[in-house]
């Protein structure tokens, strides 16, 4: 699943592209993904000015003068610019196409994205209201976490992951921070103390801001804006690396499940 780098990266990379442009018309091959795309989508778009390209969790919102496009990778969903006039591909569902000849295609070969719309504030919309903060805002610290992990006996790796405490945070870089920070990812949130948190924060932040400059981690479906696969697997530290030597003390990464997800992580250096 393209997680918030990726997510981000897609969002600066498309923006120049689509910013200030007009919608000629919208092209929709498939309708049916994880929510039925609007009907009359093409009227309701045509004519319109993309004011602005920004992301709010794992969503980019293209916002116009009278609503916003809330659009949703999915597990497998890419976003490319391409100029009018190339064929579509197989999976090539839907065709936001620009007066001055651009196309931005939406892929998505397991159709559990979305491409929705609205003209109500994004921040009432009922995919958006109840998030938790943004990671590399300055709102999203140590103290939060602290905060809303007391008497709380989930594992701390689930707590991070839960949008509604901070958003963002998938499994990639879940797994990431927690080997940073030195915290046991089946650790109970609840046990965890004020200063650990406050570690645990930063390395959040970092992780993800290094992942953003590098282009996003991506998996092996995340296509960036320029049509270039993003996979920098070779700079996680744990993450895919089960079995291998931990790259602080040399011991067997170990793995296990946690809600189902895979959890590498260094019994020596996570405590």
């Amino acid at each position: 699943m393209p997680e918030l780098p990726e997510v981000e990266t897609t969002a600066r990379g498309i923006a120049p592209h689509v910013e200030g442009q007009v919608i000629k018309q919208v092209v929709v091959r498939q309708p049916q993904l994880r929510w039925p795309v609007p009907e009359k989508l093409d009227e309701t778009l045509a004519h319109l000015e993309i004011r602005s390209v920004t992301r709010r969790a794992k969503y980019l919102l293209l916002a116009t003068d009278v609503g916003t496009v809330i659009l949703h990778l999915g597990m497998s969903g890419s976003l490319r610019i391409l100029l009018e006039g190339k064929m579509a591909d197989k999976h090539d569902h839907i065709d936001f196409v620009f007066n001055n000849g651009t196309i931005l295609r939406y892929n998505d070969p397991r159709r559990f994205g979305a491409v929705l719309w609205t003209t109500f504030p994004t921040a009432e919309h009922s995919l958006l209201r109840d998030l938790g903060p943004e990671p590399l805002l300055s709102e999203f610290d140590g103290s939060h976490l602290y905060r809303l992990s007391r008497n709380r006996k989930m594992p701390v790796k689930s707590f991070i992951m839960d949008s509604h405490i901070v958003v963002g945070v998938g499994n990639i870089y879940a797994n990431e921070a927690l080997f940073m920070a030195g915290i046991q990812p089946s650790r109970h949130a609840g046990k965890i103390a004020l200063a650990r948190y406050q570690q645990l924060a930063d390395c959040v932040k970092q992780v993800l801001q290094d992942a953003i400059q590098q282009g996003g981690t991506t998996l092996r479906n995340f296509v960036n804006e320029a049509g270039n696969p993003g996979y920098f697997k070779q700079q996680l530290r744990v993450y895919g690396r089960a079995g291998l030597p931990c790259k602080q003390c040399l011991q067997p990464l170990k793995e296990i499940r946690i809600t189902n997800r895979s959890t590498v992580f260094c019994s020596h250096c996570q405590k």
